[in-house]
């Protein structure tokens, strides 16, 4: 009784074995075919939109980080005149601000482009913290891209 045990206990692991070697064949073969096909090399030309967009996005971050230094020559150059004095005319005092902006839709029309960000900021304005949020949209104009109006909740309006 204890041979024929055995002998299935064998049997058992020398199908396993076999399965285990199967398997290992056929994985290696797929990764060989699946190397072949990929052998081609097809680069993808950039749109010029998305050029356009990822350029948006960089002005958005550095009008961002000019405003939380209080750099105001950094936004100067980065806005259009009217840009500009919207955004001196919005900006309160501030003793600290910590603001994100995370991009969700660029609208290209001609020169214009409509940049909707959601925003997150802290103020601390004489040691009272003050927390919101919302939704802006950056106008940028020109070549290259300035800011010229910023539309609904304008982050650098805070703290209200």
């Amino acid at each position: 009784m204890y041979n024929q045990k055995l002998k299935i206990r064998s049997t058992t692991r020398r199908e396993s074995t076999i399965l285990h070697f199967a398997i290992l064949f056929f994985t290696c073969l797929l990764s060989l075919s699946l190397i072949a096909s990929c052998g081609k090399k097809e680069v993808k030309k950039v749109s010029p939109e998305s050029t356009i967009a990822n350029e948006v996005f960089g002005i958005a971050e550095t009008i961002r980080n000019a405003y939380v230094k209080n750099d105001r020559a950094t936004l100067e150059r980065n806005s259009t005149k009217e840009g500009y004095r919207e955004l001196i005319r919005a900006m309160k005092n501030f003793d600290s601000v910590d603001l994100t902006f995370t991009p969700r839709w660029v609208d290209i029309e001609d020169s214009v482009i409509h940049l909707n960000v959601s925003w997150k900021g802290t103020w601390v304005v004489s040691g009272k913290k003050t927390e919101e949020r919302g939704m802006a949209i950056f106008v940028l104009e020109g070549k290259p891209p300035k800011l010229a109006r910023v539309l609904r909740a304008n982050p650098f309006k805070q703290p209200e």
